[in-house]
């Protein structure tokens, strides 16, 4: 089931195609959070693998990403680990009912 649920984020940012100068929203949470609600245009990026997967939507380290996942905690994990990449517009929205 994880093959797969990679497989389909893999397709769904080939899809989705951030362009630049647009703000990312990126859910932290785990793929079945994601599932059960997120907020629209959110990618799904697991905190636990955000620095090994947040190339593959910007290699800009100055686009503006606005992250989220229950209540900032995780966000919060996820925004630290990209300023330690050298991203320097990070912001931790909170929870998903804080940016709904």
């Amino acid at each position: 089931m994880k093959q797969i649920a990679m497989v389909v984020f893999t397709f769904c940012l080939l899809v989705t195609g951030v362009q630049a100068g647009e703000s990312i929203w990126i859910d932290v949470r785990t793929v079945g959070e994601y599932q059960r609600g997120h907020k629209a245009d959110a990618l799904n990026i697991p905190h636990t693998i955000i620095g090994q997967k947040i190339a593959n939507i910007t290699t800009d380290k100055r686009a503006e990403i606005h992250l989220y996942c229950a209540a900032g905690v995780r966000a919060g994990m996820a925004k630290r680990t990209l300023e330690r990449m050298g991203y320097t517009n990070v912001s931790n929205d909170g929870g998903l009912l804080d940016v709904q």
